[in-house]
């Protein structure tokens, strides 16, 4: 790696300033430091340089005047930040230099840091990218989520099975890149009721609230890349505000004395705490409301602290609202306008309304937020009686526009009549915010088509699209040296911030000493996996194999299942037909499945199962290997994705909104085998044919075998490989001496109908699969097809994603310092 050096250095201070922390910080000395020790006190001399332009970046006054982003999202997904870090201040290889001249290498030092598990998978993805590009960009802009002890769960396996363990990221000594913002701590409240009170004859409510949580900020640093800039990543912390009752104490009630602060500690306790029963529901509402609230204030006192007034709010403040998840942002803005503030409804209205925009994520009806209307009015009373008013109003211009008309009304209405009225939060968004988008151009046609057609017909300018990107800096730079020095060596060094120069490489794309030193880089990344896999998980590979990953969220509409099948076929031929020749594959898989997912635990299971039986059979030669590597996180997704050849993106057509593990494969010269969904269509416009591999039904594919009644049993009944590849899941091949044990997916895919449609794709899947056997024999053609993958990936950086949110919605102007 070879960046340019951006902050002044001075090695020997360094060197001082790591030992000053080892003794003043970790109470060790130089000759007792363990390397976590080493690590925590490197990462905290290096937090001290990001710490003083983020003091800077925010008092200076032109950021101040400027319009801002506030990006708010209940994920951020950052991964490890000491590498990436010393990416984007320049500082990797002077850094590493002056660690050696401490007897540490800089390699192993980095991997004593935990990720911060503070997401789930590609919406903290995407708002982790999204802040590397508005610092690189310098667009000013804070971000704002939760600081949760516990993110999301540390994954392991247990005869197959996963199991579940809290992931304590920030360790027992902390995480040394954040720091304490106790003057910017807000108290909020929960509960209560809401006076009524008349001033003058004219009515005024406001809210007593029967609990009070204070908000403690914690800021992480986000750098930009190879500039002075460095932005706040604002994570609330929940804590008492009357944590202990000495009272209590000691007169022996010692759990009545810690009430309050147990009660305070669980709202930021865990990311997603399970939400099948009421206490859970109303943790999750309680997480949403907590961070909202916290970052609304926050928001209001950064902008009165400038000198505007509240009317120049949209003026001076975004608020993208990341999926529906900070949807009570718009209520509680309302409120404070209307109870605190005194600004009439119509004037307050006039100021939200151009202040949020939302980003969708889905389509999946199911994922679409609501909330039951009596939880809201119990936990937060003035807030639904809000949003029972924007309602009212809301439907008074849907009747103007369809005069009569029940069923828009009803379709439209924030509102969901039935036995348990409940509160829509997409709707809500939709009604309250001045743009609307969708994550890829397919996607957000969706939106428009199927998903809120009746909004699109009221509002035709709200809907919009913006395609996701990915930084390029950690997603190439960082995670895949190798290849970055090559590029950069053929093209110059300034493509991590202006991806699209990447186009210069397809002039290489034919030129046999270039495809030589690019497959060799891939080569280098196979066997750096590989040793991982040897070492943690005790399978050796072969690395000339074909390394076949699915990496993401294990999900039905992702359709691991499809993938397992495509083993199942292979092994199946393998074992009975002597003449079946294939090209060596490793097929990996990472990915959790939400605990309470009780079949996507279950696919897990015979994955795994399947892994172990093929792992250990000596009768098929090695051709085959299955990995499921445990605990996926940001760190694991930097080693699987340079050492990738074929990239796994097989959603059902019309359920992925867009992906960007797509993107980040594709990147490194991976080769995509997918559906036409999400930003796999985008991929395959800026790839060309010949470099991608597209199976099964398209959307309208999908739709005409539906309007038709799809019955699973004609695919399995008509198709003999289909047939015996399933019927393995029900004898004990996997599980000898328990037969059945795996049916559960078998069940789903037959009895349960198959709502997402593998077995009606699986043999246009097994063609593709053979074609990609075909080609990757022919090493010169396959090596042109990667590098042409990652030439034509210049559209999907988050930085061209950044500049469509600027241009089509946000209107901010860059400042640069």
């Amino acid at each position: 790696m070879k960046p340019t050096q951006k902050y002044p250095f001075d090695k020997a201070l360094f060197q001082n300033n790591v030992k000053r922390h080892l003794n003043a910080t970790y109470a060790t000395t130089v000759e007792h430091a363990s390397t976590h020790a080493w690590y925590l006190a490197m990462a905290r001399a290096l937090a001290e340089l990001t710490m003083f332009n983020l003091l800077e970046t925010e008092q200076d006054q032109r950021i101040v005047k400027a319009k801002s982003l506030n990006y708010l999202s209940l994920e951020f997904l950052i991964g490890r930040l000491t590498g990436n870090n010393l990416i984007s201040l320049g500082l990797y290889e002077p850094v590493a230099e002056a660690m050696e001249g401490l007897g540490q290498n800089l390699t192993d030092l980095l991997e004593e840091e935990r990720d911060p598990s503070l997401g789930n998978g590609g919406l903290g993805r995407l708002a982790a990218c999204y802040m590397d590009s508005c610092a690189a960009l310098e667009y000013p802009t804070v971000g704002y989520g939760l600081h949760y002890e516990y993110g999301l769960f540390k994954q392991s396996f247990e005869n197959g099975q996963q199991k579940e363990a809290p992931d304590a990221w920030q360790g027992i000594e902390g995480y040394p890149w954040e720091v304490a913002r106790p003057e910017f701590k807000q108290d909020i409240g929960f509960y209560g009721h809401v006076e009524v009170n008349y001033v003058d004859g004219e009515e005024k409510r406001h809210w007593v609230p029967g609990m009070l949580i204070q908000a403690m900020p914690w800021d992480l640093p986000i750098v930009g890349y190879e500039n002075d800039t460095v932005y706040p990543l604002r994570l609330w912390e929940a804590r008492a505000i009357a944590p202990f009752s000495l009272e209590s104490f000691n007169n022996g009630n010692y759990f009545e004395a810690q009430h309050a602060l147990i009660d305070a500690d669980n709202i930021t306790k865990v990311l997603y705490p399970n939400d099948n029963h009421e206490k859970g529901k109303t943790l999750r509402l309680m997480q949403q409301y907590f961070h909202s609230a916290a970052s609304i204030r926050d928001i209001l006192r950064r902008h009165t602290n400038a000198g505007f007034s509240l009317e120049e709010l949209p003026e001076h403040e975004t608020v993208q609202l990341n999926d529906t998840h900070p949807t009570i942002a718009i209520p509680e803005l309302m409120r404070i306008f209307i109870d605190e503030k005194g600004l009439s409804w119509d004037k307050a209205w006039s100021i939200c309304s151009r202040t949020f925009a939302y980003t969708n994520h889905t389509l999946l009806p199911e994922a679409l937020e609501t909330w039951d209307e009596g939880l809201i009015q119990r936990l937060l009373p003035r807030h639904m009686e809000i949003i029972y008013e924007i309602n009212r109003r809301f439907l008074l211009e849907v009747s103007a526009k369809w005069p009569g008309d029940v069923s828009k009304q009803q379709k439209l209405s924030v509102i969901q009549e039935g036995f348990h009225r409940m509160v829509r939060m997409a709707n809500l968004c939709v009604v309250g915010s001045y743009a609307v988008n969708g994550v890829a151009a397919l996607h957000s046609e969706l939106v428009k088509r199927q998903l809120f057609p009746e909004f699109h017909e009221l509002y035709p300018t709200r809907l919009k699209n913006v395609t996701n990107g990915i930084t390029p800096r950690r997603w190439l730079k960082y995670c895949n040296p190798g290849l970055s020095d090559l590029i950069s060596e053929k093209i110059g060094d300034q493509w991590p911030s202006d991806l699209a120069q990447l186009q210069r490489i397809a002039n290489y794309a034919d030129d046999t000493a270039f495809q030589k030193r690019f497959m060799a880089v891939k080569k280098e990344n196979k066997e750096r996996l590989a040793k991982w896999v040897q070492e943690n998980m005790n399978i050796t590979l072969d690395t000339n194999a074909i390394f076949d990953v699915q990496i993401k969220r294990l999900h039905e509409y992702k359709r691991q299942h499809l993938n397992m099948l495509h083993i199942l076929s292979l092994y199946h031929r393998l074992k009975t037909d002597p003449t079946f020749d294939m090209q060596p594959r490793v097929v990996f898989f990472a990915a959790k499945a939400a605990p309470g997912y009780y079949l996507a635990k279950e696919i897990i299971f015979a994955i795994n199962k399947i892994a172990e039986k093929i792992n250990s059979d000596a009768s098929i030669n090695g051709k085959l290997k299955v990995v499921f590597v445990p605990d996926y996180r940001v760190s694991m997704a930097e080693i699987i994705i340079p050492a990738a050849d074929v990239s796994e993106q097989i959603s059902t057509a019309g359920k992925e909104a867009s992906g960007t593990g797509n993107m980040k494969l594709a990147l490194n010269g991976a080769l995509t085998i997918g559906t036409m969904d999400g930003a796999n269509v985008e991929i395959r416009e800026e790839v060309g044919d010949d470099n991608i591999y597209i199976f099964g039904l398209d959307i309208d594919g999908v739709h005409e075998l539906r309007s038709h009644g799809y019955n699973p049993y004609d695919f399995y009944q008509a198709d003999p490989l289909l047939k015996a590849s399933l019927d393995l899941l029900l004898g004990e091949e996997f599980t000898p001496g328990e037969p059945g044990k795996l049916r559960a997916t078998y069940d789903s895919l037959l009895n349960g109908g198959d709502p997402y449609l593998v077995l009606a794709d699986f043999a246009s899947y097994v063609d593709a699969q053979q074609r990609i056997d075909t080609d990757y024999r022919d090493t010169a053609g396959w090596a042109k097809k990667a590098i042409m993958n990652t030439a034509q990936m210049g559209k999907f950086s988050s930085d061209r994603s950044i500049r469509d949110y600027v241009n089509q919605i946000w209107k901010l102007t860059p400042v640069k310092r």
